[in-house]
């Protein structure tokens, strides 16, 4: 597998990756459309966001989209496309990461919905341990 950082011409095949990515996991940004996506993941790019694409025998295979902090990196999104999973590149993107582009002095940090399980599973698996469970109130809905 191979990587490439992501350019602003890369913002529409991320967005429409990040849909499907969203989509699966039940987000509740679920609903955006592509172009909102685009115009998003434009916003992560040109500011403290960074991406990689992996690919595999000239076809991407996963994205990566994360934010460099002094003391920590934080995984926003991974994504292994749909018809790629369950081979290992979800793990090889992840030791991808941690070899070649990530410091090893940082503390590494991802949000995963708890409804998740296979998310959970898997960060687990590459090393990430639990730390902090999240809770809110969402706001009430208008009648």
């Amino acid at each position: 597998m191979t990587y490439r950082l992501a350019k602003l011409d890369d913002c529409r095949l991320l967005a429409g990756l990040n849909q499907q990515l969203l989509q699966d996991e039940r987000h509740r940004n679920r609903f955006m459309t592509v172009p909102q996506l685009e115009e998003r993941m434009r916003g992560f790019l040109a500011g403290d966001y960074r991406g990689v694409i992996f690919e595999h025998e000239g076809e991407v295979v996963a994205y990566a989209l994360y934010r460099d902090h002094p003391d920590e990196i934080y995984l926003r999104q991974l994504f292994v496309l749909r018809d790629r999973r369950r081979r290992g590149f979800g793990r090889q993107a992840v030791g991808l990461l941690r070899s070649d582009i990530w410091p090893r002095n940082k503390r590494l940090t991802v949000d995963v919905l708890v409804h998740n399980a296979a998310a959970i599973a898997f960060w687990r698996s590459v090393g990430y341990q639990d730390y902090l469970l999240g809770l809110e109130i969402p706001p009430a809905a208008s009648v």
